[in-house]
Parts: structure tokens; sequence; C-alpha cells
């Protein structure tokens, strides 16, 4: 009984070690941004399910939120929280909208955090998120994705942003998963789902 405990307990930590993230090559990272920046070239539109998760060090529960994230390039985005509560960020024209449940405000976003995270977000979409002057990368895989983890170059950002990483299915070319760390130690993790490349997209998403 104890041997097999034993048996199963090394085989869990096993498991844990197999599946941490390694570090790509300098050949790997090169072809891994050379591929996905070839790829997203033609994407025009992006539309998305996605899960949100929370987490927060005062909170004994995850706070888990559902919506839809749609994508105009050049710069149009949308997010569009629909249970459990409603709550809209539209980023247009160097502007933040938002519509929370009714309470309708706009944002200049020049220069703010929230727009670093939207450009991050849209330069994922057509592989310009590689050359952001803002961030350094580093790249990382493991037996299910390759994976690009931004870190905040200046005083400022690092402020809000401790590191952002982007998760990209193997053989696949946009992301389907977000994992942000804010300076506090909260994270956000967002999963995106039934994604529809190039499907044409309501001028109404983009407006509140």
């Amino acid at each position: 009984m104890i041997k097999n405990i034993f048996i199963i307990t090394l085989l869990s930590v096993s498991g844990l070690f197999l599946a941490q993230n390694t570090a790509m090559s300098g050949t790997e990272a090169k072809a891994f941004v050379a591929k996905v920046s070839s790829e997203t070239r033609e994407i025009k539109t992006l539309q998305s399910d996605f899960t949100q998760t929370k987490k927060m060090d005062f909170l004994d529960k995850n706070i888990v939120t559902y919506g839809k994230m749609s994508l105009k390039t050049p710069n149009m985005l949308s997010w569009k929280y629909t249970k459990p509560y409603q709550y809209s960020i539209v980023f247009k024209d160097n502007k933040i909208f938002i519509n929370d449940q009714g309470k309708k405000s706009a944002v200049d976003a020049k220069s703010k955090t929230f727009e670093k995270i939207n450009k991050l977000i849209v330069g994922s979409s057509n592989g310009q998120m590689f050359s952001d002057p803002e961030f350094s990368v580093a790249y990382l895989k493991n037996g299910s994705f390759n994976i690009a983890k931004f870190t905040p170059k200046s005083a400022q950002l690092l402020k809000y942003i401790k590191q952002i990483e982007l998760y990209f299915p193997k053989n696949q070319s946009t992301v389907s998963q977000v994992n942000m760390t804010e300076a506090s130690g909260d994270t956000t993790n967002i999963v995106f789902k039934n994604t529809r490349i190039n499907a044409p997209v309501a001028a109404s998403e983009f407006s509140l």
C-alpha cells in the first residue's frame, strides 16, 4: 500500500514537471513569431465568446464572468460582459466607451493603461504585438501551447501590470487564452472559445 502511494505520488510530481513551461530556443522563437505574424496578417475581424476568471487576494471565491469579444482591425475592440451582469467596454478612436448596466461614459485612452492592454490584444490578431516597444517578450512552450510572456518596460505600467501571457495552441496562430498578473498579485484569466475569423461584424458591436 505504501509502495503504491509512493508510485502514485511520484507519477503525479513527474506529471507536474512535464507540464511545466520551458523556454524556446532562439530558432524556435523566431519561427513562431514569423508563423504567427504571417498567418494573422489577413485577419480583418475576430469574434469570440470568453470566460473570465479573476482571483483577488481579499476574496475567498474567484469572480467568474462570461461575454463576447469583437475585434475589427486596425483598432476597434469590444468587450461585452453578459453574465452575471451587463457591462460593455469599447475601444475606438483612442477613446474608451463604457456602458455599466445603462450608465454610459467615455474616457480618453491615450497613455492610459487600458490603451496598452487594448493595443496588445489587437496586436495579437495581426502579429504586431511582438514588436511593441513597451514590452519585453519571452517565448515559452509546453506540450499544448506556445506562450508569449510580455513584461512592461516602463515603471508607470509596472505599477498596474506585472506580466501578460498569451497562449497559442500548437499549430494555431490566434490566442486562445490570456493570463494577466497585476502588480498587486491579483490575476485575470481569459479563455476564448467559438472563435470566428473574418466573419461580418455588425457596427452595433462597437457602439453603446
